[in-house]
Formats: structure tokens, C-alpha cells, sequence
């Protein structure tokens, strides 16, 4: 099953180092890395229940709303830590790794903030807000050497695994266009989350939600239904666009699109978000010594008339990848032979391009060995597999062996970057340039 999803400085110097690498050295197989979450909503819950059966220990929890400090400690145990300013999270030394998941707004100060206090870090995707949010995070990182994995599960999923093989062995020839969607048609699936009855000042820590966001009076729809709000999210890019970037990003090895141009509008859920709840985008990928030049389209659509799908539609020279719950290929390998369209020239002038034709191509007569099964390779995982776990094992791995991760923060910034462009061409009505190399727009 597929997820939908959905400060503390540190001492300076050699003696932190040091201690850190203490730490690790004496740390055997069969520990448990001990994590933080750090946004305790939906999906950073659904995030720790999966750490936690992937091997990790919840120790402590930081949110902006008590109820959900309360909810943590009925749910994972009374001797879990909690607190509304994650800062004395990343003060603690027992902490290993931090899970955020708090509103998009926040996941560069605090992931910058857990690696330089020393933690492993696991971000929720989009790995950042705003473009500008990407290079210091980078930095971050490479200065402090920890971990940081993002959090967009199709990177770890053993059926873009399959995908990927399949793809790069060349399966479907040379690949021209990308067609990707996700789609939905619920309330709950178009961000309208409960809000609880004791949603009051007294509650909820407003400030610290509001963090560099504008300053607005106490209102908590925005921050229970926060990504219907371009001060704290992102929109449908940054909750779903960038998972479709990032599993497509995996199965083609791409870094990203030059040219981003969006559309859509807001056609169904009047309810004060300022997001658009339908999205189209195209794409241009330039050539690289991975693939050819293609054109990547993507859609989301809220007001979609069925169930939640998703999906990818991959079409090359000689056939179609599709990615749904499984795998498929189907074969489409071109004609042997043009054909010809003469019926218009002259007799005699049709008689001689037919001579050449066939010189070219000479008649055969068919026979049963040469009819060939017009086959599609079908390949399914298992019945309840879960990607996202398989993610955050990745992540404990990483932790444990300090070997890097698959969407590592310049992964998870490359698949970020044409997301967040693609709201800045829909809000502002242009198309946008992005230089994936250097992961800078134009």
C-alpha cells in the first residue's frame, strides 16, 4: 500500500564530532536507532508507526497543538517525550534521528537546525518551500556530514525497482514522452482534514506554527488544513507533483526538466484555499547520456469524478511502460517496412518506385513461424506490500552504515525544484526555466 500521503544549535568543533563518531563506532547491529517526530499530524504519525516497524524507537515528539502530544503518548507510550518547541528535541542526546513533517514551511529551518545539532535527518516531501530554501540545506548537509534522506517512498519502492530494470534495459526502445497523474475525488483526499474541538489559543502554540509565515490572527483551519495555504505549503506540487518528479527521476536516472509551464484552477473546493485543486504541467528533459530528449506531462486533479489513482505512462519507440500497483510492458515494435502511398503518380511512375520498393524490401510469403505473439510482460509485488516501509528501512540502514541514501538532499532538492516552478508558473502565468545541473532558475 502506498502512502499518500500526505532548533537547537549544536556545540561546535572537533569535541561534537568526535563524540558523534564515538557514538556510532559503539553502536552495534542490533540497536535501535532511537528517532524524534517532529510534526505530529497524519502523516508524521503514519511515518513513525513505520519507522517503528522498521526497527527504530520513537523517544520523542514535538508539536505546535497539545492534543496531539496527548495522542502521541496514547498511542506510542508515556514514556516518549514531548514538547510544543522542537528545539529541546534536538537538545537531547538520546535522539538519533528526527522524522519532520510538519507543514512545508518549516522543513528547511528545522532540518537544517537537526543536522547541525548532529541528527540523521528524514524530511517530508517537498524537501523544501521555496527554491531559495534548496542551497542552504545543501550546504547543510555537506557540511555536517549526517544523513538526510527525503521523505518520497516511489525511490525506495521495489515496483519502481522493476521499472527502473525494465526501463534501462531498454525495454520499449527509446523513450519520447512521460505521462503522469494522480487524481482524486474525496473531501479527505483534497486536504479537508478535521479540526478538533479544542482547537484553542491555549492548545495550540500559534507563533511557532506561524514561524516566517505572515502574521494572521488566531484561525485554526490554517493550520489543521494548512496545505490549502500557499503561507505554509505548497499546494497539489509539493504534496504530490514532486512524488510523481521523484519516481519518475528514479526510473529514468533524470535530474530534471529546463523548461517548467503550468496551469490549472481552482474549480471545485471554494473553501478559502488560495491552491488550485486542478494542475497541468509539461515538461521539456533535455538529452543526457541517460536517455534522449522528452517531453514529460503531468496532471492532478481533485475534482476527478472516480476513486484516488495514480500512475505513469511511458512511451518509446518500440513500446509503453505503465506503473500503476504493478508493472507492465507492453510491445510495440515498428513495421518492417515503411509502406507506400502511390495511388496518386502516374502508372509508370508507380511501377518504378514499386521495383525500387522491393529491391528494398522483397515480398515474403507468410508462414506460421512468423506469427509472433503480440505480448505484455506484467509483474505485480506481492499483496500488501508497503513502499513506505521499505523507505524508512533505507533510512535506518543509512543510519546505521553512514553509506548514502538514494534521495539524498540534492535527489530530493531536483525533484523539489520544477514542482515549487510549478506553482510560480501558475501564479504567475509564465513559463519557467530551470538549469538542473545547477539546480538554479532562470
Amino acid at each position: 500500500m502506498t502512502s499518500r500521503r500526505h532548533f537547537l544549535a549544536a556545540a561546535a568543533g572537533a569535541g561534537l564530532a568526535a563524540r558523534l563518531s564515538a557514538q556510532e563506532s559503539a553502536r552495534s547491529a542490533n540497536d535501535r536507532i532511537q528517532i524524534a517526530l517532529i510534526g505530529a499530524g497524519g502523516q508524521g504519525s503514519d511515518d513513525a508507526r513505520t519507522s517503528l516497524e522498521a526497527g527504530s524507537k520513537l523517544v520523542a515528539a514535538a508539536d505546535v497543538y497539545q492534543g496531539r502530544l496527548t495522542r502521541v503518548r496514547e498511542v506510542f507510550g508515556n514514556g516518549v517525550f514531548t514538547t510544543r518547541d522542537y528545539r529541546e528535541v534536538l537538545a537531547r542526546t538520546d535522539v538519533d534521528a528526527v522524522i519532520i513533517a510538519t507543514p512545508d514551511h518549516w522543513h528547511q529551518k528545522i532540518a537544517i537546525d537537526a543536522l547541525t545539532a548532529g541528527k540523521d535527518v528524514y524530511v517530508e516531501k517537498p524537501m523544501v518551500q521555496r527554491i531559495d530554501d534548496g542551497r542552504p540545506l545543501i550546504e547543510a548537509q555537506r557540511k555536517t556530514g549526517r544523513i538526510l534522506q527525503a521523505g518520497s517512498q516511489r525511490v525506495s519502492s521495489i515496483v519502481y525497482q522493476k521499472a527502473r530494470e525494465l526501463f534501462q534495459s531498454g525495454s520499449i526502445g527509446t523513450v519520447n514522452m512521460i505521462e503522469a497523474w494522480w487524481d482524486r475525488n474525496s473531501a479527505i483526499g483534497a486536504w479537508q482534514y478535521s479540526i478538533p474541538p479544542d482547537a484553542t489559543p491555549e492548545n495550540i502554540d500559534w507563533d511557532r506554527f506561524l514561524g516566517r509565515a505572515p502574521k494572521t490572527p488566531f484561525e485554526p483551519v490554517r493550520l489543521f488544513r494548512w496545505r490549502n495555504y500557499r503561507d505554509y505549503g505548497t499546494g497539489v506540487a509539493g504534496d504530490l507533483l514532486v512524488h510523481l518528479f521523484s519516481g519518475m527521476h528514479f526510473v529514468t536516472s533524470s535530474i530534471g526538466p529546463t523548461r517548467v509551464y503550468a496551469t490549472g484552477g481552482l474549480r471545485f473546493w471554494k473553501d478559502g484555499r488560495d491552491v488550485p485543486d486542478v494542475m497541468l504541467g509539461l515538461y521539456d528533459y533535455p538529452e543526457t547520456s541517460n536517455h534522449p530528449a522528452f517531453n514529460l506531462a503531468l496532471r492532478v486533479n481533485f475534482v476527478d469524478g472516480g476513486s484516488e489513482n495514480s500512475g505513469f505512462r511511458f512511451t518509446g519507440s518500440e513500446g509503453i511502460l505503465t506503473i500503476g500497483s504493478g508493472v507492465s510492458v507492453a510491445k510495440h515494435p515498428r513495421e518492417a517496412e515503411p509502406g507506400f502511398t502511390i495511388g496518386t503518380f502516374p502508372r509508370d511512375v508507380q511501377q518504378e518506385f514499386l521495383k525500387k520498393y522491393y529491391e528494398q524490401y522483397p515480398r515474403t510469403t507468410p508462414t506460421a513461424d512468423g506469427i509472433r505473439p503480440q505480448a505484455e510482460e506484467r509483474y505485480f509485488p506481492p499483496g500488501g506490500y508497503n513502499d513506505l516501509l521499505d523507505h524508512h528501512r533505507n533510512f535506518l540502514a543509512a543510519v546505521r552504515s553512514r553509506k548514502p541514501v538514494t534521495e539524498d538532499v540534492v535527489f530530493g532538492f531536483r525533484a523539489a525544484g520544477p514542482s515549487l516552478l510549478s506553482n510560480v508558473s501558475y501564479f504567475e502565468q509564465r513559463t519557467c526555466n530551470w538549469n538542473p545541473e545547477t539546480m538554479t532558475a532562470g
